[in-house]
């Protein structure tokens, strides 16, 4: 598996952890334009049919953690 694979791999495994410390270390460490590519796609698993029940709570997860951050 190249780095690149890998760092996606490890980046996904904490955003949908249920871990809010991880969700939201990981999220910050994320560049602007990455920040938004994955609130995009987060919302999509949480709200769109055709995903697993699990990926959907825990993106559903995520989004809760990463908008208790900003309150």
């Amino acid at each position: 598996m190249d780095f690149q694979n890998t760092f996606l791999e490890q980046a996904w495994d904490d955003l949908l952890s249920r871990d809010n410390r991880r969700i939201c270390k990981r999220f910050a460490s994320l560049d602007p334009e990455s920040q938004k590519t994955v609130l995009e796609h987060l919302n999509k698993m949480a709200s769109e049919d055709g995903w697993h029940p699990e990926q959907a709570l825990s993106a559903q997860a995520a989004l809760q953690a990463l908008k208790e951050r900003k309150d």
